[in-house]
């Protein structure tokens, strides 16, 4: 099998050779890989650690004005986001980031207001062509997955994450107004991103970041009002092209998950197991049967401080508790690694995977 093949099969529980392994990792660790392998070029590196990796495809977003500072030329370029949202960067020494900074709708107080506002993309003005193309070249070996699209997240770069925690409870209208546009923008966005390239498309990632270290961010009333009925209307979209749906949020969101697999989700990441109720145990006799598991290696403290050793078990708790039993799993780092993480470390992980045989 190749990657593709091993990553379509566990998303189909299917038989399998061995489980597939991905990983997720910061800029600056890309390049300590590259520099430990001798490698320049993103899919040689894949194929010399063996990953299945699940290429990332999100089309570029292309401004009114590319040259100007209000709208990057990229999903996170130039100074702004494609929402508008500003950006400052962040050098804290070993690493690199960009950070959002001044919620441009705070000010908005109106739904009529919301006309005025001059960054709403335009799904006319997404890269599709150079999407497709990467798309195409990827499915080759590697599964695909994109675009990413998102409700809670891009609300709160629009307005701030406290300012949308009262909105919720004191604006209705505006945030039900707020969310139209943000979903009707994005599933028109996909709509034309499927027609190009769907038929290689092989995941859509779905992020809305609910959980936190404790608890979620949200209630689930709060959640069913908003949200649940346009996560499962971007679930029908998908599957009515044969796309799985991939959902991402941090933190301590089990509460959630059940709603979710209502909605129609596939795939669940990126099981922060150290947070409350996400225990992989428990995760796995629930759920097991009806989610494809994702992540699940510690990059809080296992990854980044831990020891081989040490990774080469929190590797294996993975694999015996979300993967075995016929359960669908694709190992990988639960989230990005980050920087200064030991190259030995992520070997350890992708190695301990390649290694242990399959357990039905």
């Amino acid at each position: 099998m190749n990657a593709r093949e091993r990553i379509q099969a566990t998303l189909n529980r299917q038989p399998v050779d061995r489980r597939p392994v991905d990983l997720w990792y910061t800029p600056e660790i890309a390049t300590a890989l590259k520099q430990f392998f001798g490698i320049d070029d993103e899919f040689a590196l894949y194929r010399a650690m063996n990953l299945d990796k699940i290429v990332w495809v999100f089309p570029g977003y292309h401004g009114p004005d590319p040259d100007s500072e209000a709208l990057g030329s990229s999903h996170y370029g130039g100074d702004r986001t494609m929402w508008g949202a500003p950006l400052k960067t962040i050098d804290t020494g070993t690493a690199v980031y960009q950070e959002m900074r001044d919620p441009p709708l705070r000010t908005y107080e109106t739904i009529e207001a919301l006309d005025d506002y001059p960054y709403w993309p335009d799904p006319s003005r997404f890269d599709y062509e150079a999407a497709e193309t990467l798309a195409r070249n990827a499915a080759q070996e590697f599964a695909v997955i994109g675009p990413w699209v998102s409700f809670f997240e891009i609300y709160c770069q629009l307005r701030g994450l406290d300012q949308e925690l009262m909105d919720v409870m004191m604006n209705p209208d505006l945030v039900h107004a707020i969310l139209d546009r943000i979903e009707s923008i994005q599933t028109e966005m996909m709509k034309r991103f499927f027609e190009a390239a769907g038929d290689v498309v092989d995941l859509v990632f779905i992020s809305d970041d609910m959980g936190m270290q404790e608890n979620l961010l949200v209630s689930l009333d709060t959640w069913d009002e908003y949200f649940k009925a346009r996560m499962k209307r971007w679930c029908d979209l998908i599957h009515s092209y044969g796309i799985k749906v991939f959902f991402h949020s941090d933190g301590a969101m089990e509460p959630l998950i059940p709603r979710l697999i209502d909605c129609g989700i596939d795939v669940l990441n990126p099981i922060q197991h150290v947070c409350p109720g996400m225990d992989t145990v428990a995760l796995g006799e629930r759920y097991g049967d009806q989610l494809i598991f994702h992540g699940g290696i510690d990059n809080q403290s296992v990854l980044p401080f831990g020891s081989v050793e040490d990774v080469r078990a929190e590797t294996q708790r993975c694999l015996e508790t979300l993967g075995a039993g016929g359960k669908g799993y694709i190992c990988c780092s639960c989230h990005n690694v980050q920087a200064g993480t030991p190259v030995e470390n992520i070997l350890a992980m992708i190695e301990t995977v390649q290694a242990t045989p399959l357990v039905e």
